[in-house]
């Protein structure tokens, strides 16, 4: 070969500064994306077309995280499954559409767009023409949506198992989100009805409290809406003060007292789903006994042993109550699907006690084929640590290594154990049992 035909060829490899390069350099971004970064992708691919200040991708193939999202942190951190699902419902085809939207709790300009197969809708909030040529961005953005919501399809469908485990967390998480929001949205219309029911309050009294009870309602219902991420664990002494924050409104127009006696504050944190469990039933004991004939007085308590919430519920009543009632046994079942333990004792004319025992920590199956990852004793240390849900610095302090240190351990187990995500990692450890 000449010295001419090998710097011919050499030359050919070598990327020619066509415009076309940069396309199709963010179309491979896109199609290799991980799922947690394809909306990043597609806005750094969207936006030498069609600028933005924020995208989100709103796809229910991800039952866990049905949103995706880049740009400006005070509109992703904002914009809401409500907000997206009412602006695809108005969407007929996939015809782009421009207009004003609610998005993150107002009224911005947008850009939507819906992808048939899946149902799957883009929203561009603020679009504007990055170039000349509108119309042309714009096919070009369409384009590059319609794979991404192509390619979200494939992965899902080809997810690998630590990414179902992380889904199905996220789900259960939004799941039990969407449940306190409506024991306390039922707890609320429970409130308003008894003031408005009371005979001790004028109608212009009975308007002002209810007013100031709906105001302080809609508040904590969004302060709660907002918490999805901050759920994992709550100190017991919080937790109880919450409940007792729900029941004051409602046992303040029953005419009944009700007493809290509190737990150590030194008890240990109470896991997400327990807390939540534990005020749904006890709010669900305290109504039902609010209905009997005769009772004055209720006592709640709660108190912790190190590996159950305790919790004892009592009235002053004639001793009416009965497990078989349809109210009692649904609790149970609750209880039991946290496989704790509800056990009720009545005496006639002296009322009825309940006890509740919740477990803080779920059965856990023994390890298994943690072998097949091949980590060494430091790895699976680590690995210990996290599934722990502690942090790099507080893993650091306990094994007496550096924080550095801890994530090349880290990144090491990423590479075994094939995650990407630290939530995927304690995911696939809890499922081996690793706690």
């Amino acid at each position: 070969m000449s010295s001419a035909t090998h710097r011919s060829l050499q030359e050919s490899t070598v990327p020619s500064p066509d415009p076309h390069w940069p396309l199709l350099q963010s179309v491979a971004a896109l199609a290799d994306a991980p799922l947690t970064h394809i909306a990043e992708q597609l806005r750094n691919a969207s936006l030498p077309y069609l600028g933005s200040s924020a995208l989100v991708i709103f796809t229910e193939d991800c039952t866990g995280r049905p949103q995706k999202k880049a740009g400006e942190e005070e509109i992703i951190s904002r914009v809401s499954i409500a907000e997206l699902d009412n602006l695809r419902a108005a969407l007929a085809d996939e015809t782009p559409w421009f207009g004003e939207a609610e998005i993150a709790g107002r009224q911005r300009q947008v850009l939507a767009l819906k992808y048939a197969p899946s149902n799957a809708l883009l929203v561009l909030t603020d679009p504007r023409p990055a170039g000349p040529g509108h119309n042309d961005g714009l096919d070009m953005v369409t384009y590059l949506w319609r794979l991404a919501a192509r390619r979200i399809q494939e992965k899902v469908t080809d997810a690998p198992p630590s990414y179902l485990l992380e889904s199905r967390a996220a789900s259960a998480e939004r799941i039990r989100v969407t449940a306190e929001l409506t024991d306390l949205h039922s707890t609320t219309l429970e409130t308003l009805l008894a003031a408005l029911r009371s005979s001790s309050l004028a109608d212009a009294a009975a308007r002002t409290t209810v007013t100031d009870l709906a105001a302080k309602a809609l508040v904590g219902l969004r302060t709660l809406s907002d918490r999805t991420t901050d759920l994992a664990k709550e100190p017991v002494a919080k937790a109880f003060e919450r409940l007792r924050e729900d029941l004051r409104p409602l046992t303040r127009f029953s005419g009944i007292e009700v007493e809290f006696i509190e737990p150590p504050l030194n008890g240990r944190d109470l896991p997400g789903e327990v807390a939540h469990a534990a005020r749904a039933i006890v709010r669900g004991l305290v109504l039902v006994m609010m209905e009997q004939p005769d009772v004055s007085r209720i006592r709640t308590q709660w108190d912790c042993d190190g590996e159950n919430l305790l919790i004892n519920v009592r009235d002053d009543g004639r001793g009416a109550l009965s497990a078989d009632t349809p109210s009692i046994s649904g609790l149970e079942r609750r209880v039991q699907a946290l496989t704790g333990h509800l056990r009720m004792d009545v005496m006639a004319g002296w009322g009825a006690d309940i006890f509740v025992s919740l477990p803080l920590d779920l059965p856990t199956r023994p390890a298994g084929d943690v072998a097949g990852w091949n980590l060494a004793a430091r790895e699976l240390e680590v690995l210990q640590h996290l599934a722990g849900g502690h942090r790099n610095r507080t893993i650091a302090s306990t094994m007496g290594i550096s924080e550095n240190t801890v994530k090349f351990h880290v990144r090491n187990l990423f590479k075994k154990l094939g995650v990407g995500s630290r939530t995927e990692a304690i995911a696939l450890a809890h499922s081996h049992g690793l706690r």
